[in-house]
């Protein structure tokens, strides 16, 4: 079986490449930048956002009006050297209070400008965002990343911040194209019209240069943008990698708070320090390639931009120096010079955020690429099958032809045909590797890979109870009523299951706002686990080692009370301990195979049914000795 990387381009096209085929580095980039643009743009389109146009027009709106107002500064400036050239202390005040409404529309058009093209980054991101995260949480795929091969690694980050880069920088690369565009346009016919020809005598023979300042600008351009492009050729490749360099860094810092007490108490501070020197100094190597980048860049930068009005001055200085120009005109000149030249070299200024953008833009791609091998294998168009879901109406839970692959193909469980009836409390047990937890993973539907079919009775509503239970941050109330709202039950009703479970000392701080992801112990953790399943109250219970961090006499406790409180459940749970098969009514044997794991044991547990006998008996005399008093 062949494993397939989708590439999406711009028109939504799928390709498929075997793994043996490598793609071009090129040509990959650039697919990636395709697919970027192809979903990104839809912030224009029909299911975008309602002020995109509006937002768009009004940056037009400003760049033009922006331009409008430094043509008139360039004139403004050939006029004031003129007044000072011909000493006109009359038209020096003229023009100085002139100035004066020049300078406020300026920085009222920039204050307008900063605030429609904020506003557009903002709400580009903000409906990006939603996109890409929306793709991520649903299905489960948040979760199935971690299980499969792709460029997806720390999404978080490619989320929280390539993201944002991506989205930030167009536009303001495409208002620094448009305003270059047309600023190279105007001011190339100012520089036309005052510098015109310029006659020189080389050899003997006359030579006559029309715009001949048009001409300097254009390739003192190419000169300064080739220099560039050849110097910063690798800008993209640094800056992609030293995103990566961050995330990783990162990453491995969340690792050591979210793993902090099983660090501190097997003492492994020195080997987390070794791993996150050992990352940090790869985020410095990558940086010092990129201070590198910026270096070379920023020296035809800086000289290109210290050079160009000098230039001109210079270019311009025969014809001030034959009285064919004013001193006016050639301070216009300059000014233009410099306008124009900025506007052909935008890539000098710009290169190095257009490298970061495309690094990140390429990022967000592979990540949105591996989101589309999750969603073509939800629609049953990938080459690796997947685990159907159904209906079932006359049992609580069928395993039908069941097999559990590897994102790649490889073998886990072999197929497998079970019916669990509605209120069965079935053990699964096998050695380590045999794939327990996978299998109660598929069952939540947490697991896309494999063939056959999963069925749930229709009426029934599943909860799955893993081996680390999630904590989120905020209240214990909270954590004990979640994935729910706090509304949904009362505190004294919190406080009732917490009682049942073990954790009547933790009553008083249910509404206390505290670390408790890092503050409860492991055991605490999963008596917080049985109070959230005593509250939702479901159907069918998975328990994936539910009870591992608790002694043998509390885990006899709390599946005592979950036989007592949710009496009609159907139970499956995956656990080692022998302690176990009295609170089960039928055990299954997993055993490894080298084609994967097979189901090789079906049995019916007495020790259930002594024990569920002894639960009745002592119900009913609880009950009698109520009716007595």
């Amino acid at each position: 079986m062949r494993r397939v990387h989708i590439i999406r381009s711009a028109d939504d096209a799928i390709i498929e490449e075997p793994e043996k085929i490598e793609i071009p580095e090129k040509m990959r980039r650039f697919a990636l930048l395709a697919l970027f643009c192809a979903s990104a743009k839809g912030f224009w389109g029909g299911k975008g956002d309602r002020l995109a146009w509006w937002l768009t027009v009004g940056l037009l709106g400003v760049t033009l009006l922006n331009l409008g107002v430094m043509y008139e500064i360039n004139v403004w400036n050939r006029n004031i050297f003129d007044a000072l050239e011909q000493r006109n202390s009359a038209a020096v005040l003229s023009l100085s209070l002139v100035f004066v409404p020049l300078a406020i529309g300026s920085v009222v058009l920039g204050a307008a400008a900063v605030f429609v093209r904020m506003t557009t980054q903002r709400r580009w991101r903000g409906w990006l965002n939603d996109n890409v995260v929306g793709r991520w949480l649903a299905n489960g795929r948040y979760y199935q990343l971690n299980l499969m091969s792709g460029e997806h690694q720390n999404p978080e980050y490619r989320i929280a911040e390539d993201l944002r880069i991506a989205t930030d920088a167009p536009v303001d690369f495409s208002i620094g194209i448009i305003a270059a565009m047309l600023s190279a346009a105007t001011f190339i016919v100012v520089l036309w019209t005052i510098g015109g020809e310029l006659s020189l005598t080389v050899g003997g023979m006359a030579i006559t240069i029309p715009g001949f300042l048009v001409v300097a600008a254009v390739l003192y351009a190419a000169i300064a943008s080739g220099s560039m492009a050849l110097i910063g050729r690798r800008f993209i490749k640094v800056s992609e990698d030293k995103n990566q360099a961050e995330a990783e860094y990162r990453f491995t810092l969340t690792r050591v708070r979210e793993n902090g007490e099983s660090i501190a108490l097997l003492g492994g501070e020195t080997e987390e320090r070794a791993g996150l020197d050992r990352n940090l100094a790869m985020v410095l190597y990558r940086w010092r390639q990129l201070c590198g980048q910026y270096m070379r860049t920023t020296l035809i930068s800086q000289a290109s931009g210290l050079l160009a009005p000098v230039i001109a001055i210079i270019l311009a200085a025969p014809k001030f120096l034959d009285g064919s120009m004013s001193l006016g005109q050639v301070m216009q000149a300059a000014s233009a010079f410099t306008i124009v030249q900025a506007a052909f070299g935008w890539l000098v200024d710009n290169y190095p955020r257009v490298s970061e953008w495309s690094a990140s833009a390429r990022r967000v791609a592979s990540l949105m690429v591996s989101l589309d091998t999750l969603e073509l294998a939800e629609q049953g168009g990938a080459a690796v099958t997947r685990i159907e879901h159904g209906m079932i109406e006359d049992a609580a839970l069928r395993l039908c032809n069941l097999n559990i692959t590897l994102d790649d193909g490889t073998a886990v469980l072999g197929d497998t045909e079970v019916r669990i009836m509605s209120g069965e409390r079935v053990l699964i047990v096998g050695e380590s590797g045999t794939g327990k937890s996978i299998l109660v993973r598929a069952i939540a539907g947490l697991w896309p890979w494999g063939g056959g079919a999963i069925e749930i009775n229709s009426t029934a509503r599943l909860f799955l109870l893993p081996q680390r239970p999630y904590v989120p941050s905020g209240t214990l109330w909270r954590a004990a009523v979640y994935p729910a709202s706090v509304a949904d039950w009362t505190q004294a009703e919190v406080a009732r299951v917490f009682g049942l479970v073990g954790l009547g000392h933790l009553i008083d701080r249910l509404t206390e706002e505290a670390p408790w992801d890092q503050t409860l112990s492991g055991g605490e953790k999963q008596r917080l686990a049985f109070a959230r399943l005593l509250l939702h109250r479901p159907d069918i219970i998975v328990l994936d080692e539910a009870t591992s961090a608790l002694d043998p006499k509390s885990q006899d406790a709390l599946m005592t009370l979950l036989a007592d409180e949710l009496e009609h459940a159907t139970v499956v749970s995956v656990g080692h301990r022998p302690e176990l098969e009295a609170f089960h009514s039928r055990k299954i044997v997993m055993e490894r195979r080298s084609d994967g794991a097979r189901l090789v044991s079906d049995t019916s547990l007495v020790a259930w049914s002594k024990h569920h006998n002894v639960l009745s008996n002592w119900r009913a005399g609880l009950a009698k000795f109520a009716s007595w008093t």
